[in-house]
């Protein structure tokens, strides 16, 4: 394994905080909205991993359709399902899919995969057990395809 997968694979095992309010989401999100240019890249787990950043539409687009996917099919009053590595300098995000939860929190020995990662770390390939739903393979395309 070479340097940059020892030190992505680090960083995805590292420590992480969950966003538990949706308003904490809120807050979280407006960071990453400021830092949008800070050279992200964006990686749908069962995708091919991003080999370059993503531009900061890109990210803007992310950010805005993620939070409308998570409120619309993870209706609960509490977010939960959004873990950072640093709230103030975030360097990694992972976002669990609402329809692939599992157990992403608590103790598990095979926890799910989140279902999105962004990084500053070029992603490495997580290998996900099941392809992408087609739902949600549909969903990742058409927010590129424009």
């Amino acid at each position: 394994m070479d340097q940059r997968q020892d030190d992505f694979r680090s960083a995805f095992k590292g420590t992480f905080h969950g966003l538990l309010r949706w308003p904490q989401l809120d807050e979280f999100w407006q960071r990453l909205r400021e830092d949008a240019a800070g050279g992200w890249y964006l990686y749908a787990i069962g995708e091919p991993p991003p080999t370059e950043v993503s531009s900061s539409e890109e990210v803007l687009r992310f950010i805005d359709r993620v939070d409308e996917l998570l409120r619309r099919e993870h209706q609960e009053d509490y977010c939960g399902i959004v873990y950072v590595d640093d709230t103030r300098e975030p360097t990694f995000v992972k976002i669990f899919d609402p329809n692939n939860l599992g157990v992403s929190c608590g103790y598990s020995d095979n926890p799910p995969l989140p279902g999105w990662i962004l990084s500053k770390l070029p992603p490495v390939d997580l290998q996900a057990p099941a392809p992408l739903p087609g739902n949600r393979r549909r969903w990742w395309q058409r927010l590129f395809s424009s």
